[in-house]
């Protein structure tokens, strides 16, 4: 591994990709030319401290997923990928072109002993892969659902659900800014992936709201959310959810909980009774596609 010379390499790359480049706003008050050094950690799935040791000369060794990672953010070539490799000493491997979407075992295993707090496993596109029966019930039956209809954002933005439109989020905003930006970042990963470019395609037709808001490249990820969803049964329920990272498959596993003893975690406890008569009982936990 040259230190040296792959921390130069990667400042050298990252002056000369734009923030438009990658989907990002161009911001008022940008000094530095081309990207800053936590957009590139955050496009590639790694610290930001971890990248600027790279950056400097100081880092330790990258795994072939981080190189894999800071590619794809910087928009490298092929050549240049090679050269990345090389730089950091690392065994060059195909680039995997379409997201990983069979959930990791042991993910199941842990979603499946939520039994007080919906959870659901997401890929880079927002499509759910995984879920736990009280994430059906507070949601919806994922399993009667085809697989791209089981994809978040495209449910939200053309809501083939009259009846409850939208999950019942009564105040979405943060949520749906983080979901496109994810969606962006996706698209960043996978450029050639005729799924995904469909599934904007269709959005951008479809929805004007979701045009205006990825024309505008607004770009915020926040793994830490309050949310209101009004359940046709049971009310309004006020939850909290936190977004992790599975970073080997870049995919996120979203956890859903509210305060013991809370009118929300009352409403849960209920759910978990008569929300599993409204769901499919056969049906498996989680479902790949």
């Amino acid at each position: 591994m040259d230190k040296h010379a792959l921390g130069e390499f990667l400042r050298n790359k990252r002056e000369r990709v734009g923030p438009a480049d990658v989907g990002l706003p161009q911001g008022r008050r940008r000094r530095t030319p081309g990207l800053r050094r936590e957009e590139v950690a955050q496009l590639a799935y790694i610290s930001v401290d971890h990248y600027t040791r790279l950056e400097q000369a100081r880092g330790r060794h990258p795994s072939r997923r981080v190189l894999d990672g800071i590619s794809r953010a910087l928009r490298l070539s092929a050549q240049e990928r090679a050269r990345l490799f090389q730089l950091a000493g690392e065994r060059e491997e195909r680039e995997a072109a379409d997201p990983v979407r069979e959930v990791q075992p042991s993910i199941r295993t842990l979603i499946d002993r939520l039994t007080d707090s919906p959870a659901i496993v997401v890929d880079p596109t927002c499509r759910v892969l995984a879920w736990n029966p009280l994430a059906a019930a507070v949601f919806e039956d994922f399993s009667e659902l085809e697989g791209e209809e089981r994809n978040v954002i495209r449910r939200y933005f053309l809501n083939p659900d009259r009846d409850r439109p939208r999950y019942g989020v009564t105040d979405p905003e943060r949520f749906v800014v983080t979901a496109v930006s994810y969606l962006r970042m996706a698209v960043t990963r996978y450029p050639d992936n005729a799924e995904l470019l469909s599934l904007v395609e269709e959005l951008l037709a479809g929805s004007e709201d979701f045009a205006a808001r990825w024309n505008s490249h607004e770009f915020r990820i926040d793994r830490h959310l309050r949310q209101t969803v009004r359940h046709p049964e049971i009310g309004p329920i006020e939850l909290e959810f936190d977004i992790l990272t599975v970073p080997e498959q870049e995919q996120q596993v979203i956890i859903f909980t509210a305060d013991p003893g809370s009118p929300a975690h009352r409403a849960l406890q209920l759910l978990k009774v008569i929300g599993v008569q409204r769901t499919n009982p056969l049906a498996p936990v989680s479902n790949p596609s």
